[in-house]
């Protein structure tokens, strides 16, 4: 998803339903603010968060939001469901129809969503090419031990999609739980190669999305705003 860009003639015009030519005079009486500044630019480049005011009216005041969610069990990463209750249906007040969710989980998993409204962000954390970490903690229906370590390393050949995932980072954590560490996403990834040791996944938790953790003292369904650091990635 990319940033809705225009032209803030192009935008006022729209908004108080004149005609570029009328937009143009408003800009020389300055009578328009962009971001807090007398603007008489035509051709301004904006996007959704530029904050427009025309005399004491906001035409637009929206502001990046960037929020976690600790999902529990149950709960679809989607903006509409008929059956289940969505992620996005947690975080009161806030305008579903505007957020999306940075990395889904599956409806038996639980653990860290990232949800904004921020699109450029989300397309930057979660783009193959910029190789994020996401860390998962994962209870098996049968012990484990190292021996599951190099067939993750190595990656594992998926034929449905004819592909072979990246190196994953296996760390055995007890006789039942592993903790993954992985760069991609695809189609019920860990699932399926815990699978080839013929070994049920009985739990999966994401505990991480790069630098972010998942604040320990969220409990399963409730939500917090990302700090600075964690916006910034740092």
């Amino acid at each position: 998803m990319r940033s809705k860009r225009s032209r803030l003639d192009q935008f006022v015009a729209q908004k108080l339903q004149i005609s570029k030519k009328a937009v143009r005079q408003l800009l020389l009486e300055n009578r328009v603010e962009l971001d807090g500044e007398i603007c008489k630019a035509v051709d301004k480049q904006i996007n959704e968060f530029s904050h427009i005011r025309f005399d004491d009216t906001w035409l637009q005041q929206r502001n990046r939001e960037y929020y976690m969610l600790n999902k529990p069990v149950g709960v679809v990463s989607a903006t509409i469901d008929d059956i289940h209750p969505t992620a996005l249906s947690l975080l009161k007040g806030v305008n579903s129809e505007l957020m999306h969710i940075a990395g889904r989980l599956d409806l038996n998993s639980t653990g860290l969503l990232l949800i904004t409204n921020d699109s450029q962000w989300s397309q930057a954390l979660m783009a193959p090419e910029t190789k994020v970490d996401k860390q998962y903690l994962v209870t098996l229906a049968n012990p484990i031990d190292e021996s599951y370590e190099k067939a993750f390393a190595d990656g594992m050949y998926f034929g449905y999609e004819d592909i072979t995932t990246k190196p994953a980072k296996f760390e055995l954590v007890t006789e039942f739980q592993a903790r993954v560490t992985l760069q991609e996403g695809k189609y019920h990834q860990i699932k399926r190669m815990f699978g080839r040791f013929r070994n049920p996944v009985v739990e999966l938790h994401r505990e991480s999305i790069g630098t972010i953790l998942l604040d320990k003292h969220l409990k399963p369904g409730e939500y917090r705003h990302l700090d600075n650091k964690e916006i910034c990635m740092k």
